[in-house]
């Protein structure tokens, strides 16, 4: 061993006892926590690398005109995969007269997609913390991109069926890491924003997919088609990704800026990844075991997961429910009913509007007032508040106008309210998870990954059994009915979350 080597291993051994200062989170990343004075960065170890004042290494320095470019490629990722998750809905009248598929096998197409959902987050989110954000997108984009030329070429029902479940786990690297890009690269005070614009294309995505299908297969155009623009979609999103994408997880940015400094010369600097070592038992338990431990040790996470599940849940099943509503009820063709899908997009985007000139700047304030003392996680719920009422009653308003007497419009609107209610409910869910659970977010937010998927791929292959036998009127009834149930949640949230929180193994305490 060189003395370089030497010198520097001394020192890493030395400084195990460092491995306490990383902590996770709240976007499923791992993050240093130092001391601050100022804008200054210390530690009382002079040979651990941290980022310098205004060191142009840190993503949090970029320039806001970078920052908001990532931002929209990290929104437009998610918009890919999610686009793809609800597109073959359009076209399922193509792929039962080509291949002869029952319903509910056309069903499975969006199903075991949103399945995938399931194992990618268990895999990218720990793979970004250990490789990167960069090269986890890398990878898995471009073997995403492989799979939709796949489904493009498909000759028979199996290799639909598989090409779509491995496309959705490779789909989901864009779901679990870039939130956690934009964490990367914003600040606690103005990560809001980005995150709350961020947030709309969950919603854009699956309200193009059925409408973009829709009018290719009333044109005439081959079923085959919607794969290729998807294919060349997801091509685009690659090179961005190759061309655009710096480096942005800071441990991982630090890990190259020691090893550059000991390759100058520097032999005992170390950067705190160094430091923190795993047994593989460990990050087994830490990735697959501890988030489920929490849902069911934790009553707040189990509750928001429950709700946060059916909403999303019931967002899949929506797209077995409306073609009932407007194909078979309305006469609507496959273009015009994919249109239906428009106004929970437009809902959706409207609440986060409504987010940014209102509860965006009352946080801020807030933050403010007890600056130095962190903001209740409490405060977070207001806007679940207002959106589980308009949720529920979106339901019963959908129910009963979807009768073919009555115009289209009136359940149209009612998918506007819908959106609307389901943004709200998600922000304001998804930002009380992090709040609360701040040290072992990653963990929490993981299980509410896998648990809002598991409903998303569960939901659409009961739905058409369901509203045949129900009703229109009755089966979105039981849905509201359900969704009134749920109401109390944020309420119990906001007058019990204090004794809650005090009482439990993880969440923060104030």
């Amino acid at each position: 061993m060189s003395a370089r080597s030497s010198s520097w291993s001394d020192t890493r051994a030395h400084h195990q006892v460092q491995s306490h200062n990383m902590i996770v989170n709240s976007d499923n990343t791992s993050q240093l926590e130092w001391k601050k004075e100022g804008n200054v960065t210390v530690d009382e170890d002079k040979y651990l690398v941290t980022f310098d004042i205004d060191d142009p290494k840190n993503p949090q320095n970029w320039s806001d005109a970078r920052r908001w470019y990532l931002t929209f490629l990290a929104g437009m990722l998610v918009l890919n995969a999610t686009f793809s998750s609800s597109a073959p809905s359009g076209i399922a009248d193509a792929l039962v007269e080509e291949f002869g598929l029952s319903e509910e096998v056309v069903t499975l197409t969006i199903s075991l997609f949103v399945a995938g959902y399931c194992v990618g987050p268990l895999l990218w989110g720990p793979l970004s913390e250990e490789l990167g954000r960069r090269p986890v997108f890398i990878f898995s984009f471009f073997v995403y991109t492989m799979f939709q030329i796949g489904m493009a070429l498909s000759k028979n029902t199996a290799s639909l069926l598989v090409f779509r479940f491995l496309g959705g786990v490779f789909a989901a690297s864009p779901l679990t890491n870039s939130g956690a890009l934009i964490s990367d690269i914003w600040d606690a005070r103005t990560r809001g924003n980005a995150l709350a614009i961020f947030t709309v294309a969950p919603f854009v995505g699956p309200a193009l997919g059925p409408t973009v299908a829709g009018f290719i297969y009333v044109s005439g155009t081959s079923w085959r088609w919607l794969f290729w623009i998807l294919t060349i979609f997801a091509g685009v999103c690659w090179i961005l990704i190759v061309f655009t994408l710096p480096e942005t997880y800071a441990p991982i940015l630090l890990l190259q800026k020691a090893r550059h400094m000991r390759q100058e010369g520097n032999t005992r600097c170390y950067a705190p990844m160094e430091v923190t070592e795993k047994t593989l038992g460990q990050q087994i338990e830490n990735v697959l075991a501890r988030p489920f431990q929490m849902l069911f040790q934790e009553p707040m996470l189990l509750a928001a997961t429950a709700y946060m599940s059916f909403v999303y849940g019931c967002l899949y099943l929506l797209f077995e429910a409306f073609p009932i509503v407007f194909t078979e009820g309305h006469g609507f063709n496959a273009g015009i009913s994919g249109l239906m899908y428009l106004p929970l997009m437009l809902g959706g985007v409207m609440a986060v509007i409504i987010y940014l000139l209102t509860f965006s700047p009352r946080y801020e304030r807030e933050v403010r007032r007890c600056s130095p003392d962190p903001v209740v996680p409490e405060f977070r719920i207001e806007m679940a508040l207002i959106a589980a009422p308009i949720y529920a009653a979106s339901f019963f308003w959908f129910a009963w106008t979807s009768s073919p007497s009555i115009s289209f419009w009136a359940p149209l609107i009612a998918g506007g309210a819908m959106g609307f209610g389901i943004s709200w409910i998600f922000l304001s869910l998804f930002n009380y998870i992090i709040d609360t659970y701040l040290m072992t977010a990653a963990s929490a937010l993981a299980a509410n990954t896998v648990a809002r998927s598991l409903f998303g791929a569960g939901f659409p292959l009961f739905a058409n059994q369901m509203y045949v036998k129900l009703g229109p009127q009755w089966a979105s009834s039981l849905l509201g009915f359900v969704s009134l149930a749920m109401v109390p949640i944020p309420f119990i949230f906001l007058k019990f979350g204090a004794k809650l929180r005090e009482k439990s193994k993880h969440a923060v305490a104030k």
